[in-house]
């Protein structure tokens, strides 16, 4: 009998990771299928394991129940198969929430319960550029108000982004080729530490598994190494409790695959991930039909006179609307890529506003090509601090989220009927706006310039049909909310 190697104890939304010995000759990335059932009470959950190189095979699976746990594994190797364990999964540590499902329809939520507000930005190749680099990233996304971050498996090729990476995801080399049949394990070994620091930092990984900008051959691989791929993917990063997958970033770009691809790779992971991660996908032209079953939210790229559709959007789907890409504060030639820090900030409240949730991304033009949308680093931008004011306003108000109440010709406000209204007038600038609240209650206002991020409660309480001045300016917002 094979001796197994595993943390007897782990934690309500860890990892417990079963390393067993095995064969190395041969190719075992084919040859070897490893997999193991793990049981709690009267439930089993079947999950694959990878070949990890030098005759190591692991097995990784996230419990959801605190208890015991027992588990056997399965193989077509005889070593392998059949070998037996338990461990105890313990109370989670305070920072674990578990990973994010969608709630209330429209919304997000961690799996105990706790709301999250996805408040993202996209750093497309930033595990490509080295360790000092990363390093840069990481720190800077320590102080930063996002905790959802857009990133792809495969390098990029694109303008401001022409550089090699460190590691290749297959065995070969660009001059000589790929043996797709080879997994290169620290390509992954590299990937999943970055994936871990992001989960030390409380940041969703959303991570955009094909992708376009490509001069490698990964945007055009034989349909079984895809499908290959995605097994692999998923068997090594399911357990991870801060990942998204996001099937492709401009997925209508990809001439190569058909629809009928794309449906079987949301297919696949659904059947293969057994933790029922977050799934969408990204197009530029197009959408892609956001109410098939497997998918679980929106994740759209639009112009920004489009953002104001979200609430069209969230009606027509009914899942949670989040706009990943409406354009990136900057100075770059590209029309998308030179937002001004007020123009960036404005769109996503009026997102937020309408029901949804609006990404934030960064290129400002570097003499060495380091553009944060790309490849991280440093922010340049006046928006990430007027959106982590944001962050903290939406995060204090209802827990079910917020949801549009009307919108006004000249306004847009949500919240909860009754209890909490939160108005924006964004680019227009009243001198005063007439509000109606509900006669039974007494409700504090507060007058919140988002720019200047200051908020100022009005003396006294208020209800019924109120007029409140306000300073004429732009990017002003207006809070009632039940005393």
């Amino acid at each position: 009998m094979n001796n197994v190697d595993y943390n007897k104890q782990t934690e309500r939304w860890g990892i417990c990771e079963l390393t067993l010995s095995g064969p190395e000759g041969g190719n075992p990335f084919i040859d070897v299928n490893i997999g193991a059932q793990f049981r709690y009470e009267n439930r089993v959950i079947d999950v694959d394991g990878f070949y990890d190189d030098n005759g190591i095979y692991r097995v990784r699976f996230m419990p959801d129940k605190q208890g015991k746990w027992n588990f056997m594994t399965r193989s077509n190797c005889k070593e392998l198969d059949k070998v037996q364990g338990s461990f105890e999964c313990i109370e989670p540590a305070k920072d674990n929430h578990g990973p994010v499902r969608v709630t209330h329809t429209w919304h997000f939520s961690y799996a105990d319960g706790t709301p999250y507000v996805p408040v993202g930005t996209t750093c497309y190749a930033w595990i490509h550029q080295g360790d000092k680099q990363e390093a840069l990233t990481i720190k800077t996304l320590s102080t930063a108000p996002f905790n959802k971050l857009r990133m792809c498996v495969f390098p990029k090729d694109y303008d401001f982004n022409k550089n090699e990476p460190v590691y290749y995801p297959f065995e070969g080399s660009p001059e000589k080729g790929w043996d797709f049949t080879r997994f290169c394990p620290a390509f992954f070994h590299h990937l999943e530490k970055c994936i871990m620091k992001l989960m030390e930092l409380g940041i969703e990984a959303d991570l955009i598994l094909f992708h376009p900008y490509d001069r490698w051959g990964f945007s055009c691989m034989p349909a079984e190494v895809d499908d290959r791929y995605l097994k692999y993917v998923v068997a090594r990063l399911a357990a991870f409790r801060n990942i998204w997958w996001s099937f492709a970033n401009e997925f209508d770009f990809m001439e190569k695959k058909k629809m009928e691809d794309w449906d079987r790779f949301f297919m696949l992971v659904q059947e293969k991930d057994p933790c029922g991660h977050l799934r969408s996908i990204h197009g530029c032209r197009y959408f892609y039909d956001y109410g098939k079953p497997w998918v679980t939210h929106c994740s759209i790229q639009c112009s920004p006179s489009d953002v104001r559709k979200v609430y069209d959007w969230r009606n027509m789907y009914k899942k949670p609307v989040v706009i990943d890409e409406c354009g990136y504060e900057g100075n770059i030639n590209h029309d998308w890529g030179n937002l001004t820090g007020k123009d960036m900030m404005n769109l996503i409240w009026t997102g937020f506003f309408r029901g949804g949730y609006v990404g934030h991304g960064e290129t400002f033009m570097h003499p060495e090509d380091i553009l944060w949308w790309s490849k991280g680093g440093v922010l340049h931008g006046t928006s990430p601090e007027r959106i982590a004011f944001l962050r903290r306003i939406i995060e204090a108000g209802p827990d079910r989220g917020h949801t549009p109440v009307h919108n006004e010709w000249d306004v847009v406000y949500s919240g909860m009927q009754g209890e909490y209204y939160l108005y924006y007038f964004g680019s227009r600038q009243p001198s005063f706006k007439e509000i109606t609240l509900p006669q039974d209650g007494c409700f504090n206002i507060d007058i919140i310039d988002c720019w200047e991020m200051t908020i100022t409660p009005l003396t006294g309480t208020f209800s019924g049909k109120v007029r409140v001045s306000l300073p004429a300016k732009q990017y002003m917002a207006l809070r009632a909310y039940r005393k």
